[in-house]
């Protein structure tokens, strides 16, 4: 299956220096001073992917399809001059007389101007549609969201907690406590209530998304459980965790987790079959073709399907594990953020971040496959290192802010599953990958010799 993947030149003189390499490349092919990584440059790959950082060279969308060559040609002056002329009309507008307000609008101009910068100057992920343009800006709203989080990390819990308070005054005050484990019951009521809790919609949104992020079914349902285990062993800490055993197991992971997984492996699945034959506007002749086309740019231009193996070999196994942690320290993330900072739940700020790292795991994730499954890929993207950066941060936040937050220790139940779970998955690799082998190997020798 081809990959989505691409390299956006950055300007017209660029692309003069791009035809003018490629030649002298070309010229020098059979000089055995020739590098030998020249000739494994894919031509659609970002130059961050190769071990040879050099430019690529192929032709542009907008060489490829002329009709809608505006869209993919470069303007980058023009773009400035057009921010700029904005500045300039804020400038000369009258000042507002409200402190609140214009830090505010000051905040979100600073990081439009950074996306636009981002937009036009960062480097290309392995993703082409809709546009290379949209997951520039993905990147930069990602530098923008790790930066808050270094910021946010240098303050105390008091001050963070009054920053979000600055931004919407009904913050900034003690969550109520809520717990879903008081009434265990089977009834119906009990079982009405919590279908209608606004939780039961993330799960269900929450894994489909995830399931278009991963690719993988099986992936999914080891994370779907193995989140269920973590909130029966955090339970002490959070309330949220605290709940019924037919709720952890029937209402998350069998109806809303099931149900988001299957229909998002049902799209991955459908882009894996579906056949890709992608004509320019020019070339459609009827109005009702061309619309159906442009309705397509937001479809992806092909689709790559996660083999991840686990059991494959010791790397894909460590990968899994890694990859694994950081989905689940991701999700308790939020939930330690939201008890830590004071944030309801289905406040703005935290569907925000919801889906801001479903915007940042669709690069990130394909990045991170790549370098993990494919030996030409020397390096890893720079969607992946700052969604990994983003995470640990997050991390570190909990981690200071939670000081004195959770006096009630682990249960001994829960210190004894995790002693196992995890002297497990440490004996696993080693017996799967090191001493199985070598007895295999032996037993080989040995049916030989007889």
């Amino acid at each position: 299956m081809a990959k989505d993947q691409l390299n956006f030149s950055g300007s017209h003189d660029e692309d003069i220096v791009h035809r003018s390499v490629l030649k002298t490349r070309q010229a020098s092919a059979s000089s055995s001073f020739s590098l030998a990584s020249d000739s494994s440059i894919d031509e659609n790959r970002p130059e961050w992917f190769t071990k040879d950082t050099s430019v690529q060279f192929q032709k542009t969308p907008a060489e490829q399809d002329p009709a809608v060559g505006f869209v993919y040609t470069p303007r980058t002056l023009t773009i400035l001059g057009a921010m700029l002329l904005g500045l300039v009309y804020v400038a000369m507008t009258p000042d507002i007389d409200d402190t609140s307000a214009n830090v505010k609008i000051g905040l979100l101009a600073a990081i439009g101007s950074f996306c636009v910068f981002g937009m036009l100057q960062f480097r290309d992920s392995l993703l082409l549609r809709p546009h290379p343009a949209l997951w520039r800006v993905v990147l930069s709203l990602g530098v923008v969201y790790q930066l808050f989080l270094v910021f946010l990390l240098f303050q105390n819990k008091h001050d963070a907690r009054l920053y979000f308070k600055y931004l919407d005054p009904s913050l900034g005050v003690p969550l109520p406590e809520k717990s879903y484990g008081g009434a265990c019951e089977l009834t119906w009521d009990n079982f009405v209530s919590q279908v209608f809790d606004e939780f039961v919609v993330a799960h269900t949104l929450g894994w489909f998304c995830k399931a278009l992020i991963l690719r993988d079914y099986t992936f999914c349902w080891i994370l779907s459980v193995m989140f269920e285990v973590m909130e029966y062993s955090l339970s002490h800490q959070l309330n949220n965790f605290d709940e019924c055993w037919w709720d952890h197991w029937i209402l998350d992971v069998l109806v809303c987790n099931w149900l988001g997984m299957y229909l998002g492996v049902k799209t991955c699945e459908y882009f894996e079959m579906k056949q890709y034959s992608w004509q320019g506007l020019a070339e459609i002749p009827t109005l009702k073709g061309k619309m159906r086309r442009t309705m397509a740019q937001f479809t992806p231009k092909s689709w790559t399907k996660f083999e991840w193996n686990s059991t494959k070999n010791f790397k894909s196994y460590c990968t899994v594990l890694f990859l694994l942690t950081m989905f689940l320290i991701c999700e308790l993330n939020a939930f330690y953020l939201k008890t830590l900072l004071w944030l309801p739940p289905a406040h703005p700020i935290n569907i925000i971040r919801i889906f801001a790292y479903f915007m940042f795991g669709i690069p990130g994730v394909r990045e991170a496959y790549q370098y993990f499954h494919d030996d030409n890929c020397k390096r890893i993207g720079p969607q992946a290192w700052l969604l990994i950066g983003s995470i640990a941060t997050e991390v570190l936040i909990v981690f200071k802010f939670g000081q004195g937050e959770f006096p009630n220790p682990a249960p001994k139940e829960v210190i004894y599953f995790w002693t196992v779970f995890l002297t497990i998955i440490t004996l696993f690799p080693i017996y799967k990958f090191f001493l199985l082998p070598r007895y295999q190997d032996k037993s080989k020798v040995k049916a030989k010799l007889q």
